[in-house]
């Protein structure tokens, strides 16, 4: 139900190839915030439990996307450590991302830079991930957004590879 969220998933799935299948049902009557969080914390839980004891992962991602014209670049730097904690490094501002596609029908608002930050501070809580977004460049918060998700994706998808050299 919030479009731009999902579109947000599904960008992290294919970028990640992960196999993810979201359903969530909220208060989007009221605004994003709960399900925005919720869709977070299940899939941190559902990643933590996926990757079960970590044995012979490489843990440590880094990524950084450019996406279009504006250049928005984001770089996040990540550690599966099991301490779950998220900091974001930004002078981008909080603006809506307004387009009319990317709207929840409930929620005349759209999906702003914050939204994403409280998804990500709930998903890296929840898989027990130390994550790090420094927004290098950009002003469409759509262009924005989305390079962090993808730059996510990538360093994701390192992290949790299997190191053939790893031992246990």
């Amino acid at each position: 139900g919030i479009f731009f969220l999902d579109h947000m998933l599904e960008s992290l799935a294919k970028h990640g190839l992960f196999d993810i299948t979201v359903k969530a049902k909220g208060d989007l009557h009221i605004d994003n915030h709960h399900t925005n969080e919720d869709v977070g914390i299940a899939l941190g839980e559902a990643f933590r439990a996926a990757l079960m004891d970590k044995k012979g992962i490489r843990r440590f991602g880094d990524f950084r996307a450019p996406l279009d014209e504006a250049l928005a670049q984001a770089r996040v730097s990540l550690d599966l450590s099991g301490r779950g904690a998220f900091y974001m490094h930004t002078n981008a501002k909080t603006k809506w991302v307004d387009h009319p596609a990317m709207r929840a029908k409930v929620n005349k608002r759209g999906y702003t830079l914050a939204d994403a930050k409280h998804f990500m501070e709930s998903f890296a809580t929840h898989m027990g991930m130390t994550l790090h977004v420094d927004f290098i460049s950009g002003e469409q918060p759509h262009h924005v957004i989305e390079a962090t998700f993808k730059s996510l994706a990538k360093a994701l998808d390192w992290a949790t590879g299997l190191d053939t050299r790893a031992r246990g």
